[in-house]
């Protein structure tokens, strides 16, 4: 049989800015396929916000500051981690888990299947990434075409990258519409939906505890204008710390009030509503504060992904899918399906 598709417009090189889950989602699946896949990460490795921050003391401790769990809707999902990251390096995380309703009055979480990364939530993209081109330290700057029409990166440092047919941009939407406009692409930034792209921040707290903190559960959503979430990251699966170290994540709307505050004040106030809210007597020793300044979207809904086909670029990230962990495989999920469908990947 004859292939009649142009060859011209099937996708071979493909540069994907950002090594979070969405961006390896799409590159496992294009790759899978064929194409020659690069992704450029501004950070030290893949993750995203499925991110660890190791820890000094004591030896060998980590904590996720990123996203806490998942869960898992979507059996593609299931199947996706299965294939391509194992089992060994995602666990369930059971334990006692509350919330504060509106009355003030305490009651369990619903029951779930809460899953986690193991020793530490960033396994899963390491893993994800094992075998896959990463330029990690390498923040993309602008995009340009060459005389071929093919796309050129280049980095802050004014290193160029040369001979890509499609980008994949995964960066928070405030960073990628300077991106886009960095790179002549005003009108593709103008299309953003505002609402969609809003992003707010999130301050985090690392507090350890050498003799444990004392609390009767092993996470909690306060009703606090400051505290969003409080848990015991050494309750998680694989994590052999000495103590314990919790996690603390500010409010969102607090967070985005305060982004300039200093971060012993930010750790002092976390920390009081922390033995406020779950009755701690404990005081910490070791005390880190990380500041996300895109942690969560505004919108709980939005396209899914961003498809420009007459620039070859796309739009993929949680942010795009109502920001879960789950969000981040569907919104790029979704992008290579509709890229095959297009015509533009085959062997899917």
């Amino acid at each position: 049989m004859i292939d009649t598709q142009d060859s011209q417009t099937v996708i071979r090189r493909l540069a994907i800015v950002g090594s979070g889950l969405a961006g390896l989602t799409a590159a496992r699946k294009l790759a899978a396929a064929g194409v020659d896949v690069t992704l450029f990460e501004k950070g030290r490795g893949p993750g995203g916000r499925m991110a660890s921050k190791r820890l000094s003391k004591p030896a060998d401790s980590s904590a996720d500051i990123g996203a806490q769990y998942f869960t898992i809707r979507n059996p593609a999902f299931r199947q996706f981690l299965t294939d391509h990251a194992g089992t060994g390096c995602w666990g369930t995380w059971g334990g006692r888990f509350r919330y504060q309703g509106a009355d003030n009055g305490w009651q369990s979480m619903r029951p779930a299947e809460r899953y986690v990364g193991i020793p530490r939530m960033s396994a899963i993209t390491r893993s994800l990434s094992s075998g896959l081109a990463v330029r990690a330290g390498v923040r993309i700057a602008s995009l340009d075409r060459d005389g071929d029409d093919l796309w050129r990166l280049t980095d802050t440092e004014g290193r160029v990258y040369e001979g890509f047919d499609t980008v994949l941009l995964t960066p928070p939407p405030a960073q990628t519409i300077d991106l886009l406009k960095d790179s002549g692409l005003s009108m593709l930034a103008n299309d953003f939906n505002l609402q969609i792209s809003r992003m707010q921040a999130c301050w985090t707290v690392m507090a350890y505890f050498p003799e444990g903190a004392g609390a009767d559960f092993e996470a909690l959503m306060p009703n606090s204008p400051l505290l969003n979430w409080a848990a015991n990251n050494s309750s998680k699966p694989g994590r052999q710390d000495e103590g314990e170290w919790w996690v603390l994540h500010g409010d969102p709307d607090w967070s985005d009030a305060n982004t300039e505050a200093a971060p012993d004040q930010v750790a002092d106030q976390l920390l009081k509503e922390f033995h406020q809210y779950g009755d701690i007597t404990a005081a910490p020793g070791t005390v880190n504060v990380h500041r996300w300044l895109y942690a969560r979207p505004k919108a709980r809904t939005g396209p899914g992904h961003l498809w420009f086909q007459g620039e070859r670029i796309a739009i993929a990230g949680d942010w795009l899918d109502g920001g879960r962990v789950e969000g981040a495989f569907n919104s790029a999920d979704g992008l290579v399906s509709r890229l095959a469908s297009l015509g533009l990947v085959q062997g899917l």
